[in-house]
């Protein structure tokens, strides 16, 4: 895959991505529906060092984990949108939120977590690996 590019809602934010994603999966939890505010989150996983940023994000330590070790919610400080998470249970990858991208349809879901707290409505494609929790 060639070089991922994407940013927020304003402008003020723009990132780089230099390196394939590791991942793409779609999360579940409660945490992720609410910072995406939507039924799931997208997320790109990508090594931590592929990522370039530029502009000014804020930072929500997010605590509220099965792991016990913060979440690092990251988004554009002048329009909100989120740009990305880092887990201190994580630390050596990004988790980019693929709708940020400039080419989001690039990002094809090939695993689902935390599906023990999917809405009910949701369908979650029979074909794909799913998690009722994290991986382990």
């Amino acid at each position: 895959m060639s070089e991922i590019e994407g940013g927020c809602n304003c402008g003020v934010v723009r990132y780089r991505l230099s390196a394939d994603p590791i991942a793409v999966a779609v999360c579940h939890c409660a945490n992720c529906r609410r910072q995406s505010g939507s039924a799931f989150s997208v997320n790109v996983i990508v090594a931590e060092g592929a990522m370039t940023l530029t502009g000014d994000l804020a930072t929500y330590e997010d605590s509220d984990t099965e792991s016990g070790q913060p979440v690092l919610r990251q988004f554009c400080a002048t329009c909100g949108s989120p740009i990305r998470s880092l887990s201190a249970a994580s630390p050596k990858v990004a988790i980019v939120k693929a709708g940020t991208a400039d080419e989001p349809g690039r990002f094809e879901p090939a695993i689902h977590v935390w599906t023990s707290t999917a809405l009910p409505w949701v369908e979650i494609p029979a074909n794909l690996p799913q998690f009722p929790r994290n991986p382990g």
